[in-house]
């Protein structure tokens, strides 16, 4: 599994998670398997969200579209944003 982690500050949460919802990226058509949005429990204006793709190709094109995106909303709405393209390696349950 690949995974797009993208980190940045919000001006406000519920603001951004409207903008999220509407999706400007068109998370399915850009091949999105599945997502997780995380908050710091010591800071509510700070996301953390993995974006699950089947192959590297999908998430290269995501985060190449997100830097776009964060170079037009940059100082507004999201803050400091960068992404991280992750390959599971391993996963153990208990």
């Amino acid at each position: 599994m690949i995974t797009l982690r993208i980190e940045h500050k919000v001006s406000d949460y519920d603001g951004w998670k409207k903008a999220f919802d509407n999706d400007p990226i068109n998370r399915k058509k850009s091949g999105v398997k599945r997502y997780r949005i995380y908050r710091p429990t010591d800071d509510e204006n700070y996301v953390i969200i993995e974006l699950d793709f089947d192959n590297i190709e999908q998430a290269h094109s995501t985060q190449i579209a997100l830097h776009k995106l964060f170079g037009m909303i940059e100082g507004k709405l999201v803050f400091g944003g960068k992404t991280k393209i992750l390959t599971m390696i391993e996963i153990t349950e208990s």
